[in-house]
């Protein structure tokens, strides 16, 4: 808890853990908006389940309305699909599903690794309207996280809870005005920190090989355009004013020089590569260990 003496609202979305404290208990109505705005973000864009909207767009080519959060969402991947030059992509979830990492979670590569889609042969995205000219598999994970946390946020103030903070299962997003340090946790031990931070108010999210890693070196972090794990960058950091922008970086720090991102974006970064040595920012306010 980031806050001594706050409260915890603690329950699970998009398959992951979240914890959002405020300086009261939420009530059962504040509690019930939250997942509500959960149940619609996971109703939009799992690919996991059946039902939702992008499902869709992987059984048929067509036109699909999206909810209103898509035109931020479009508008960054975009962007990060043409600085790593196809590498950042929601077009993975077809390469992700190939490697075993599918709605079943079989956890078995079904075949060698697969490129994702171009997104100019096959994907049109202008705004809330998705139309694609082929089935694709969409997958949104390297932002979406971040993105609900923003949404969630909103609903809070919405409620006029303006004191809060959101722990997304390790990405973090603080209001204000305190400001939280944060153990940047060891890319091969769990338990470890290899420094801390402070973050104030922004948001903070992480990338790693380790979380979501399974079989013989496979993990969750693929590159578009080969469709196969990263094995250059083992960790990386991102602070930001939103969520879905710092959820969005510390992905696409696995591809793209921290340097080049900052000609487009605002923010702070630490990347940890598989040789042992770390790059950063001097906005990274923090220490690293030894």
């Amino acid at each position: 808890m980031p806050h001594p003496g706050w409260s915890d609202f603690g329950f699970d979305g998009i398959g992951t853990r979240w914890e959002v404290s405020t300086p009261s208990p939420l009530s059962g109505g504040h509690r019930r908006r939250l997942l509500e705005a959960v149940e619609s973000y996971d109703a939009a864009w799992s690919r996991f389940r059946p039902d939702s909207l992008v499902a869709g767009a992987a059984r048929r080519p067509g036109r699909y309305e999206l909810p209103a959060e898509a035109a931020a969402l479009g508008s960054l991947y975009s962007t990060l699909y043409r600085l790593s030059g196809g590498a950042v992509t929601p077009l993975i979830g077809g390469s992700l599903e190939r490697l075993g990492y599918d709605a079943g979670y079989s956890l078995r590569p079904g075949g060698p690794p697969l490129p994702a889609p171009r997104w100019e042969e096959v994907l049109d995205w202008q705004g809330t309207v998705l139309t694609v000219s082929a089935p694709v598999v969409i997958d949104v994970g390297a932002a979406g996280k971040g993105q609900l946390a923003d949404l969630l946020s909103a609903e809070l103030r919405a409620c006029g809870i303006a004191e809060h903070f959101i722990d997304a299962s390790g990405d973090l997003l603080n209001p204000g005005p305190e400001t939280v340090e944060v153990a940047l946790e060891h890319p091969y031990d769990p338990t470890r920190a290899i420094g801390t931070v402070r973050l104030g108010a922004g948001a903070l999210c992480a990338s790693a090989a380790n979380r979501r890693a399974w079989g013989d070196g496979l993990h969750h972090v693929l590159d578009g355009t080969t469709g196969a794990p990263v094995r250059r960058v083992v960790a990386s950091w991102a602070m930001a004013g939103t969520a879905v922008v710092a959820d969005a970086l510390a992905t696409a720090l696995f591809f793209v020089e921290g340097a080049v991102l900052q000609q487009d974006f605002a923010f702070a970064w630490l990347t940890v590569y598989s040789d042992g040595h770390a790059d950063y920012s001097p906005e990274f306010e923090g220490a690293l260990f030894s």
